[in-house]
């Protein structure tokens, strides 16, 4: 039965990882700053959460991050330069990010997980429900998950995370949720979470990708949350307790997402991701697609 609960304006973007799997890449420049094409990669997350109605984007980061602040703040030099050029196209360009959202930082000061980093943005967030934002994982715009997981959120409270059927050797990379069915073909019902499980232990082969809409009292539990996997304190695990007991912060529901995404996580899916993006893309594809081709039949 649909409910009435608080609209959802915030969303929460942790990006304070070392970023280790990139390194060198990564030891002077954010993860999160790698370009997939020709945007860095946390642009296409805050424009994700814009697209969804989030206008009002924190970002938990860490030490060496300030270049993210800068990309979404104004380049006044920059633009006088683009603009005495009379270069329009690069200048709009250069403004879109800065006007995308209303941006806040707050720093995790120790690496402590995700759970540490989202109870960050409890000053931010206050008894609001919220989103949050993984950069590792790209949504396409044509899929509008974050959308959708609004919505179930609205109509049955609680939290909402989102879930992708994996292949079971594969659940040993992610969160993975045990699920009961909803009148809803692409909503179920989360009962239970276990992060990272060896394929012999996984519940179902429902991977938990990185987005959450996430309940108001996640805050309490997080921060009673022992340490668990990796040392760290897990956002899984205080999901898990809200799975168990409904009264303390409402149900946790999962939407079943099938559509386009693009894993930014490693180095191979990373090169894969811009290669489909550059493909699908109106100025680039036709020619890339051209070169592709002719490149995996004379070299491959």
């Amino acid at each position: 039965m649909t409910q009435s609960h608080p609209r959802i304006t915030k969303a929460v973007i942790p990006a304070a990882g070392l970023g280790t799997r990139f390194l060198p890449a990564t030891k002077a420049t954010p993860k999160e700053m790698l370009p997939v094409v020709d945007k860095p990669a946390i642009q296409y997350v805050v424009e994700e959460a814009v697209s969804a109605g989030l206008d009002d984007v924190l970002m938990v980061t860490g030490r060496n991050k300030r270049p993210l602040e800068d990309h979404f703040d104004r380049n006044y030099e920059l633009e006088s330069a683009l603009e005495k050029k009379g270069d329009a196209e690069r200048l709009a360009k250069v403004q879109e990010s800065s006007d995308l959202a209303t941006m806040h930082y707050v720093r995790q000061g120790d690496p402590k997980g995700l759970g540490h980093a989202v109870l960050c943005a409890a000053p931010h967030v206050g008894q609001e429900p919220f989103a949050v934002l993984l950069g590792d994982d790209l949504i396409d715009p044509r899929d509008p998950l974050l959308k959708r997981m609004i919505d179930v959120q609205e109509q049955y409270g609680g939290s909402v995370i989102a879930l992708m059927e994996v292949a079971p050797e594969q659940i040993h990379l992610y969160g993975c949720a045990a699920v009961e069915t909803t009148e809803d073909s692409d909503v179920v019902q989360v009962t239970g979470l276990v992060e990272k499980p060896d394929a012999a232990d996984a519940p179902s082969n429902y991977a938990v990708i990185g987005r959450y809409v996430l309940d108001p009292h996640i805050f309490d539990i997080l921060r009673k949350t022992e340490p668990g996997r990796s040392n760290e304190i897990q956002l899984t695990d205080a999901l898990q307790q809200l799975a168990e007991d409904e009264k303390v912060g409402g149900p946790v529901h999962g939407v079943v997402f099938k559509g386009r995404r693009y894993d930014t996580g490693d180095r191979g899916d990373y090169l894969r991701a811009i290669v489909r993006l550059a493909c699908e893309r109106e100025d680039l594809g036709p020619g890339f697609r051209t070169w592709l081709r002719s490149f995996v039949a004379e070299e491959m």
